[in-house]
């Protein structure tokens, strides 16, 4: 029997915070959390002793979870939580934390997510990534994700007669945009000439379909609504969110997420329609799921995605503004903070506080998550409405 969600008045985003990525880092993951911890709650004029609830997200971390930060960060939480589901990680714990503020377990939530990149971290965290990455694709030479979301493009360019033009659409439109942003590791511009020219990672993948780790991180604060205007603080409203973990397993190949068995829930509880949204931030740690979610959040239908690339204009200043910070095809994939960079820049944008990425005018961001390949598909997915001011 389905039933009417709960909407989150009283509670909002505010701080949004991103510690500046490097290619490579020798610090620990604890340091570049820490960072940007303390940055946030700078930001919001909270001292660590003040602040009641924590959500952390981490690859790098290990063997320390958010129990193990309370006592390297001299943190005394109420409510704590740690959520390991990689890129559908900031809804994750902006749902969590949203609703534990709106019960009243807890007043205000910093919700972290950063990881570091030493020069043999990411091997060393493919290689025990999961079980079926360990049982299906290392013994036979797939060594990461680059392999699987080949087959998930190959398959999706075969099915809806997409080309690699289509693809590169994405990926020069968001390195256009990250050319704007002063926290983006990419700063060189690219054209649509070097996109195809690209050595092959992959085939059908290469080099600019990829995803570059990085060392970084990214926070937000979730608080009441009345805290954040007391504290004078920029912040945004929750309109509506759905999650969906597992969707579709009957299909032989990932083409469509979550998203797609929950986008009318999500539009019905933020009372609002495509064409409402004034940006759109997805996960994008190949272009091929951003057009995936281009189709499964209701802008045109399953299979119209390369239609709809070739004709919207996806930079800061087009028809249809995505990703504007660069994404993580352009600004870097800081580990699980890969999740959270999308969140954090709509916050920036519907507050008005972009700065040099700033869409004119946005009051109302749609942002989505994906997390977690296994081997054929990833399994998490995600996505929230949020408004500023007058939305």
């Amino acid at each position: 029997m389905a039933r009417a969600r709960q909407a989150y008045d009283g509670v909002v985003l505010a701080a949004p915070t991103t510690i500046p990525y490097q290619r490579f880092s020798t610090d620990t993951a604890h340091w570049w959390i820490a960072r940007a911890l303390a940055e946030c709650l700078k930001t919001a004029g909270i001292r660590p002793a003040e602040l009641d609830g924590f959500a952390v997200s981490s690859f790098s971390l290990f063997p320390d979870t958010a129990v193990g930060l309370t006592q390297h960060l001299g943190l005394t939480p109420r409510w704590l939580d740690h959520i390991p589901m990689g890129g559908a990680s900031g809804i994750a714990a902006l749902r969590r934390a949203a609703r534990a503020v709106q019960a009243g377990d807890v007043d205000v939530v910093a919700c972290v997510a950063g990881d570091t990149n030493q020069v043999d971290s990411f091997r060393r965290m493919l290689s025990s990534f999961s079980r079926f990455a360990q049982d299906a694709s290392y013994p036979y030479g797939a060594g990461g994700p680059n392999a699987s979301f080949a087959l998930l493009t190959d398959h999706y360019m075969r099915k809806f007669g997409a080309t690699r033009e289509d693809f590169g659409r994405i990926c020069v439109a968001q390195r256009d945009n990250a050319l704007k942003n002063p926290h983006a590791v990419m700063k060189a511009p690219l054209t649509i000439d070097q996109y195809l020219s690209a050595r092959m990672i992959s085939d059908p993948i290469a080099l600019f379909d990829c995803v570059m780790p990085v060392a970084g991180s990214e926070a937000f604060l979730v608080m009441r609504e009345d805290d954040a205007r007391a504290a004078g603080l920029p912040h945004a409203h929750i309109r509506s969110t759905i999650e969906r973990h597992n969707a579709y397993p009957e299909d032989a190949i990932q083409m469509r997420g979550g998203w797609a068995m929950d986008i009318g829930e999500l539009y019905a509880l933020a009372d609002a329609k495509p064409s409402d949204i004034d940006l759109l931030q997805t996960y994008d740690d190949y272009p091929v799921i951003s057009m995936m979610q281009f189709e499964d959040l209701g802008f045109c239908a399953k299979g119209e995605g390369p239609e709809f690339v070739r004709g919207k204009d996806l930079t800061i200043g087009g028809d249809f503004p995505h990703n504007t910070s660069g994404g993580q095809l352009s600004a870097g994939q800081a580990g699980a903070a890969g999740g959270y960079i999308g969140l954090v820049e709509a916050i920036r944008q519907v507050t008005s506080t972009a700065g040099p990425t700033q869409v004119a005018g946005a009051k109302t961001a749609m942002v989505s998550g994906f997390g977690m390949i296994n081997y054929d598909r990833g399994v998490c997915s995600n996505a929230a409405i949020i408004s500023g001011a007058g939305a």
